[in-house]
């Protein structure tokens, strides 16, 4: 006999019974087990809900979306303005970020003192080669110096987003949704970091020109030789341009590091805000890709590639900062489908990005991710 309903256990469904707006069924099939059925019809929306007898317990397990922190709303990337409360963090932020693109221009036109530097291995005796090699190198080590402050710049807009965008009483999504401008900052900042990344990892002159640098100011040094540029570029801030260069992401790193330490310096905010933040804007990239009515309001073509690098980018740096990262099962972001979202996209114009899933994540290889995720990205 089933003990919470009174009736005897059978195969047997018993039939609907009206309940105010809900349809009830019992469905006794297991000794001591009772399990009413639910069907809610709303906004065209199907919610089943299981309720198991003596744990008052409501489950939900189907929805719209299984959501994985999912949130329908259009986040205007191409429009958002600031609101009065979002103006001061706007401005600073603003401030770097203006600086931003002439940062990839310069990057993107690194061309390197490879040919002055072979020369002048080639032949150590000649010193006009010698010196016309480190003519060479010093302004493009003075680039790769500019380079690595703005990093450290685009690191303290970062913390101070998300001190904006973590904040009690409002929720991730609720934060996103309000504070459209910081949210478009923190995508932009998303954006940079895997351009500046990409080109980085497609030129290995800045790594030689580097090395070739500080290989001949200690040589210098040795022979008492003065060295023009050394007080630009001292021994303490080489050696952290070094760790930084020896990066095969280092803005990623940057952002990554970043991030941590807010977590770390902020004990008073569960990191779940912080990791939340970052999963809810994966998916609001994802739907807004994958929403036809959402997608259709772009007035750029250039958003939909700026939507798909954010999303690959938050993700990226939500794997870096989770304790079990963006691949397991208990993630909330929804990898299956930001996957799908990139490859239904033409196939040139997506594969850095899924590279970029493929080599630039940490735990894509653990033994949490499912075998269906690693295929699909093979």
């Amino acid at each position: 006999m089933c003990f919470c309903c009174s009736k005897f256990s059978m195969p047997e469904v018993y039939k609907p019974a009206p309940v105010g707006n809900y349809e009830q069924a019992s469905l006794c099939r297991i000794p001591g087990l009772c399990l009413n059925f639910f069907l809610l019809e709303l906004n065209d929306v199907a919610i089943f809900i299981f309720r198991f007898a003596g744990m008052g317990n409501l489950i939900k397990v189907l929805t719209r979306d299984i959501d994985h922190n999912a949130a329908h709303f259009f986040l205007d990337f191409e429009n958002a303005q600031p609101t009065e409360s979002e103006k001061e963090i706007y401005n600073q932020v603003n401030v770097v970020l203006k600086d931003a693109e002439g940062i990839l221009e310069d990057l993107q036109s690194y061309r390197g003192a490879g040919h002055e530097i072979r020369e002048a291995i080639q032949h150590p005796a000649d010193e006009k080669l010698q010196e016309k090699a480190w003519g060479a190198v010093v302004p493009l080590v003075g680039k790769l110096k500019t380079f690595y402050e703005f990093s450290q710049r685009l690191e303290a807009a970062l913390r101070g987003l998300l001190g904006a965008l973590t904040s009690t009483p409002y929720s991730p999504t609720q934060h996103l949704e309000r504070e459209q401008a910081l949210a478009k900052q923190f995508a932009e900042i998303l954006h940079f970091t895997l351009r500046f990344d990409e080109l980085k990892m497609t030129n290995p002159a800045i790594q030689n020109d580097f090395s070739y640098y500080r290989r001949t100011l200690s040589r210098m040094r040795i022979n008492n030789v003065p060295a023009e540029g050394e007080n630009e570029v001292n021994n303490e801030l080489a050696n952290r341009m070094s760790l930084f260069y020896a990066e095969a992401t280092p803005m990623l790193k940057t952002l990554s590091d970043a991030t941590t330490k807010f977590v770390s310096e902020n004990k008073n905010l569960p990191i779940e805000n912080t990791t939340d933040c970052l999963s809810t804007m994966a998916s609001v990239c994802r739907v807004m890709l994958e929403t036809p009515e959402y997608r259709s309001r772009f007035t750029n073509e250039e958003t939909v590639s700026f939507c798909l690098r954010v999303m690959v980018g938050v993700i990226i740096l939500y794997d870096h900062v989770h304790p079990v990262g963006a691949f397991a099962k208990t993630s909330k972001i929804d990898m299956k489908g930001c996957i799908k979202v990139l490859k239904d996209q033409p196939p040139n114009s997506v594969e850095g990005l899924l590279n970029a899933l493929r080599y630039t994540t940490k735990h894509l290889n653990d033994e949490t991710t499912s075998k269906q995720i690693k295929s699909m990205l093979q």
